[in-house]
C-alpha cells in the first residue's frame, strides 16, 4: 500500500500517529539494546573519562547526522521544511533551558527519553520521574509556568524569522553536512574500538540514529501527501510527552505523530527488555534519591520546552539538520550535566567519605 493509498484509508492523522509509533518502536528498541543515555556520557566526560558510554553517544549522534543528510541529499526530506527550522529559534531558551535540562538529567540520573526507555524495564522511578516531566512539560507549554518560558525565550531570537541553519550561516554547501557526520563516526568507531565495543551495540546505537533519519523521512513524506498542513519533525520527547499526556486526559485532543511517539518507545524499549530477560521492577533507594528525581525531572520539564527540546530532540534530531539552536541547546546542555555532576554527585561523595 503506497501513503496516498494509506492516507485516504485511514487519514492523515492518524497516519501521522502511526508514523510516530514505528519511529517510536525502532527508537526505544534500539536504545534500550544500546543504552544511549546522553546523562550518561556527559558525566563520564565530566571525570575525565572517555569510554563506552561516550562513544556510544557519538555514534548516535553521527549516525543520525549520516542518516538525515544522506536523506536530505536523495531528496526524502527537505529540511528547510522542518518545523524546528521554519520558526524562529531562541538563543537565551537554548542557553538556559540547556543549563536546566543538563542539571535535571543528573539529578533524575536519566534524560526525559531514557526515563521512558527505563519505565518500559520496570523501573518506578523513571515511571514518576517521566510523569513529573511530562506535566512541569505542559506547564511550560500552556499552563502556569508558559508565561517564564516565553518571557525568557524572548530575550535572544534568532534573525529573519526563521532558525539558524548552520551549514548556510558559514557558507558550506549541503554536502559538508553528511561529510560531518562521517568525521564524527570515525571519532565514535575510534573511542568505540579503544573501549572493544561489541558489534550489536554498535549496530543499535546506529538505530537510534536511524529511527531519528525514519522520523524526518516519514512526516516529510505524509506532508507532501496530505490536503492539511503536516508537521515534519522526529524523535523528541517534550512536547510529545505533554501531547500523550493530553491526548489521554482531553477526550478533544487530536492524532498526531507525538502521541504515537511516546508510546511506540515504550513498546520498543519493553519488547527489547523482554527478548534480552532485562525486566525488573525497581523503586527509589530512599527519600533523597526521590528528591532528586523529583526536582531533576521537573526541571526537565521547564527546560526542555524552553530550549526547543530534550537531550534527543535538540541534542539529536535538531542537531542531524543543524539547526542553531539545537546545537547550542545540546552544548548547554553537556555544560549544565558536567557542573551538576561535580557539585552534587563527585563533591557529595568527597564529603560522605
Amino acid at each position: 500500500m503506497d501513503l496516498v493509498a494509506l492516507v485516504e484509508r485511514i487519514g492523515e492523522a492518524p497516519t501521522a500517529a502511526l508514523f510516530g509509533l514505528l519511529t517510536g518502536i525502532v527508537f526505544g528498541f534500539a536504545a534500550q539494546r544500546s543504552r544511549f543515555c546522553l546523562r550518561a556520557a556527559t558525566v563520564e566526560f565530566a571525570r575525565g573519562k572517555m569510554e563506552d558510554k561516550v562513544a556510544v553517544w557519538f555514534l548516535t549522534f553521527s549516525t543520525a547526522l549520516v542518516w538525515v543528510q544522506g536523506a536530505q541529499l536523495l531528496g526524502l526530506m527537505e529540511s528547510a521544511d522542518a518545523r524546528m527550522m521554519a520558526v524562529p529559534g531562541s538563543w537565551s531558551g537554548a542557553v538556559i533551558g540547556g543549563l536546566l535540562f543538563g542539571a535535571g538529567m543528573v539529578l533524575a540520573r536519566g534524560c526525559s527519553g531514557r526515563l521512558l526507555v527505563l519505565a518500559a524495564t520496570g523501573n518506578l522511578r523513571s515511571v514518576v520521574s517521566g510523569l513529573i516531566f511530562a506535566v512541569v512539560a505542559q506547564m511550560s507549554l500552556t499552563g502556569l509556568l508558559s508565561p517564564l518560558r516565553d518571557r525568557l525565550a524572548s530575550l535572544w531570537i534568532t534573525d529573519g524569522g526563521r532558525n539558524m541553519d548552520l551549514l548556510s550561516a558559514v557558507g558550506l554547501p549541503q554536502q559538508a553536512g553528511l561529510m560531518i557526520g562521517v568525521g564524527f563516526a570515525i571519532v565514535a568507531l575510534i573511542l568505540s574500538r579503544r573501549q572493544r565495543i561489541g558489534a550489536a551495540r554498535l549496530i543499535f546505537a546506529s538505530g537510534v540514529g536511524f529511527a531519528v533519519a525514519l522520523g524526518w523521512v516519514l512526516t516529510y513524506g505524509l506532508s507532501t501527501v496530505a490536503f492539511d498542513p503536516v508537521q515534519i519533525e522526529s524523535a523528541t520527547f517534550t512536547g510529545p510527552s505533554a501531547h500523550t499526556l493530553m491526548f489521554f486526559l482531553d477526550r478533544n485532543a487530536v492524532l498526531e505523530f507525538d502521541v504515537g511517539l511516546v508510546p511506540g518507545v515504550f513498546i520498543g524499549a519493553m519488547i527489547s527488555a523482554g527478548l534480552a530477560g532485562e525486566m525488573k521492577l525497581q523503586a527509589f533507594d530512599g527519600p533523597v534519591t526521590m528528591r532528586k528525581a523529583m526536582i531533576g525531572a521537573a526541571l526537565m520539564g521547564f527546560g526542555g520546552m524552553l530550549a526547543g527540546g530534550c537531550a534527543i530532540g535538540a541534542g539529536v534530531t535538531g542537531g542531524s539538520i543543524f539547526a542553531g539552536t539545537a546545537w547550542a541547546a545540546l552544548f548547554f546542555m553537556w555544560i549544565g550535566a558536567m557542573i551538576t555532576d561535580f557539585l552534587v554527585d563527585q563533591r557529595g561523595a568527597t564529603v560522605s567519605a
